[in-house]
């Protein structure tokens, strides 16, 4: 008997059905960013339950599972986020969040299932197994600096470094029982500018006696989108953009200040740093020609995501043997940001996409939106997928 086969016959509809449980209880129950404690504990019962070992508490909530298999060999390192986002639901389903205000919007509760299924199967397939396995529940992926670098940073890994970790997204356009790849440069950084521009307020009828923060303002804005699009380097694919602007004044009351809020992303270190550099010369170089000031805060978040080229070939390559050519799709760059490539910085890494719309139909539920929504089938393709790369990748060579 086979891979395939063998994940087929573990793989059981009555497996398959309590994974949807599963999933539609941590649905139900979200948690924020590195508030993730009732989530957590869920887990580790489920664990307790199926007799799996692991380390609690890594970063507050964070959990570290392992399987030992029955050969030595390699380690390799699943990863889950466990975080849910602040987002008020409205998919319309019998088992939405009964969290106000917070919703699982970016399917990590599929990504917690799926890991749990896999750890159901390898829990069965030991045999197989040559080397460890270590299955990493993450705290906090929405939120910098991200969960993935404080567990890092306290000794998640210190004393059984990994060869080798992964981890799959869903992705909505998608089709469920699909999958894609895409070696090298996938996902982009991430960074949070935070701008006050700081002038003199007054009557709006009194042009002269102010010196008006939010002119100011809207000149950083344009000039911002100018002039860092046309520095960038032409390879090098860049969006700076601003999604709030606060001026708490009147329609004839001019503020003190003005705040601004945005988000820089590229796919390019060094330009990273540089960018950084011309957003705040820009901006105080404006407001300061206009007779004002301006604070600039640039957050760095989450780095560019780099998918190891041998890791992810390989794993595309055995998708097609478990899936068929048919259901294993090339992906294109992405401007959205993940913060496991804190892991992919220091560990051969790989993040593939796991597809969640329904089959045939047209109409695609958005991340990070209220009406966000998944079909469960993929729940399978998940576990099996996951299950499957780690047999094979431990056997492999790429790394």
């Amino acid at each position: 008997m086979n891979l395939k086969e063998q994940i087929e016959q573990l793989l059981t509809d009555q497996l398959l059905i309590e994974m949807v449980k599963i999933r539609r209880h941590l649905h139900q129950f979200p948690e924020l960013s590195f508030e993730e404690h009732k989530t957590s504990a869920y887990i580790r019962n489920v664990l307790d339950n199926w007799g799996v070992e692991y380390t609690f508490p890594i970063v507050k909530t964070g959990i570290l599972a392992r399987i030992k298999g029955e050969k030595s060999g390699k380690r390799i390192a699943l990863r889950t986020d466990m975080d849910a986002l602040p987002i008020s639901e409205n998919s319309g389903l019998d088992f939405q969040s009964t969290h106000p205000g917070v919703m699982h919007a970016c399917g990590h509760d599929v990504h917690i299932t799926s890991l749990l299924g896999s750890i159901r199967l390898l829990n069965q397939m030991k045999h197989l197994i040559e080397g460890e396995v270590l299955f990493v529940f993450q705290p906090g992926e929405e939120k910098i600096p991200g969960g993935a670098k404080l567990m890092m940073e306290e000794g998640l890994f210190k004393d059984q470094p990994p060869d080798l970790i992964i981890a799959q997204h869903v992705l909505p356009d998608m089709e469920a029982g699909h999958v894609g790849f895409k070696p090298g440069i996938y996902m982009a950084s991430s960074d949070e500018i935070y701008i006050t521009v700081n002038g003199k307020g007054g009557h709006g009828a009194l042009p002269r006696q102010i010196n008006d923060p939010v002119l100011m303002a809207s000149h950083i804005l344009i000039t911002l989108q100018q002039e860092i699009n046309r520095k960038s380097p032409g390879n090098i694919p860049t969006v700076i953009s601003f999604g709030k602007v606060e001026a708490n004044g009147a329609v004839n009351v001019i503020p003190n200040q003005v705040y601004l809020e945005g988000t820089f992303r590229t796919m390019d270190e060094s330009w990273r740093k540089e960018a950084h550099m011309l957003i705040r010369q820009i901006a105080s170089g404006l407001a300061s020609s206009m007779g004002g000031s301006c604070d600039v805060e640039i957050r760095s978040g989450y780095p560019v995501l780099h998918n190891h080229e041998k890791i992810t070939l390989e794993s595309k390559s055995k998708a097609i043997e478990l899936l068929g050519a048919d259901q294993v799709e090339d992906l294109e760059i992405r401007m959205t940001a993940e913060d496991f490539a804190w892991f992919a910085q220091s560990i051969p890494g790989m993040m593939y996409r796991l597809g969640v719309k329904e089959p045939g139909a047209d109409q695609v539920f958005p991340l990070h939106t209220p009406e966000f929504r998944v079909d469960e089938s993929a729940l399978k393709t998940g576990i099996s997928m996951l299950a499957c790369l780690t047999i094979e990748l431990l056997k492999s060579t790429a790394v």
